[in-house]
């Protein structure tokens, strides 16, 4: 939160000691804005002994009133659990909660498991993975933990313009490194290079016993030497070594990413998948002017 906090964003929190939401304002334009919960909320449903739909309702009332008091015209909640889903869906007072189609954070995941051996990781993956992780090693590529920034937004941008998606702004991934470079959550860049060339680059994160790919990027004029496969192998055999149990891709979907997503399942891992996205509408009507502009637009 103290991350959302340094990008200019107004964050709140709600804590009973029963149900947790670490609630993020996200501005929109025209002067108008909606609340946002992260990976929530999250019920801690053993400090719950009696009273649960009374619980859930304090709750809702408590996010309306916040939306309300901030102008807030509807609140979007991403938990991690179905069953807190399907709590809030089953209690009387939150009926208008809607699924929504337009998650902020992946609904779902490829989770490496890196409790396995070596060969047993080799062993899990797609044949043709395996194949191109020997072609990068035939070419002479190394991996790194030396590089610049600029190298990483070079290369990002490049690929952002070759496959056609938007990026932050460069500021936005310079905060982040800069702001997780010590403490508990950790993000680094990682390259691989022929010669001192970087070809390829990857910004990941790390957190208890997960390492999370967010971002990576690729020289094109360098394709066929398959730097993204060695790249994401050595990886994982630094964090395996490093004490690090999983390593989790970060995001699927084959519809809107295809490519990206039989790259993902290459690599032999578990999928996951979780709720989705799910909207409280606050005003009715501009809720409904929302979803009209994000159909035309």
């Amino acid at each position: 939160m103290e991350f959302q906090k340094s990008l200019g964003r107004q964050v709140f929190n709600y804590d009973n000691g029963k149900i947790k939401a670490n609630i993020v304002k996200h501005d929109l334009p025209f002067g108008k804005n909606y609340l946002y919960i992260p990976h929530g909320p999250e019920i801690s449903f053993e400090d719950i002994e009696a009273g649960l739909k009374n619980e859930l309702a304090a709750f809702v009332n408590g996010i309306k009133k916040l939306g309300k008091e901030n102008k807030s015209f509807f609140v979007k909640m991403e938990p991690l659990n179905g069953s807190t889903v399907e709590l809030l869906y089953g209690m009387s007072g939150s009926r208008r909660i809607k699924k929504s189609k337009k998650e902020i954070q992946p609904a779902k995941t490829i989770v490496v498991n890196l409790k396995a051996s070596e060969e047993e990781l080799l062993s899990l993956m797609h044949h043709k993975t395996r194949y191109n992780i020997k072609v990068a090693e035939k070419h002479g590529l190394r991996f790194s933990e030396d590089g610049s920034f600029e190298d990483f937004w070079k290369l990002l941008k490049q690929t952002s313009e070759k496959d056609q998606f938007n990026t932050h702004e460069k500021g936005y991934y310079e905060k982040l490194l800069n702001f997780f470079r010590d403490g508990e959550i950790r993000a680094k860049l990682y390259f691989i290079k022929l010669e001192d060339k970087p070809v390829a680059g990857m910004m990941a994160m790390t957190y208890g016993d997960t390492v999370y790919y967010l971002h990576g990027a690729m020289d094109r004029e360098y394709k066929p030497m398959m730097a993204p496969y060695l790249m994401h192998w050595e990886a994982m055999k630094l964090f395996k070594n490093g004490g690090y149990m999983f390593y989790d891709f970060w995001g699927i979907d084959s519809k809107k990413w295809p490519g990206v997503t039989r790259f993902k399942l290459g690599w032999g891992g578990n999928q996951i998948e979780y709720p989705g996205s799910f909207d409280l509408p606050i005003s009715s009507f501009w809720y409904w002017i929302y979803k009209i502009a994000r159909k035309v637009f």
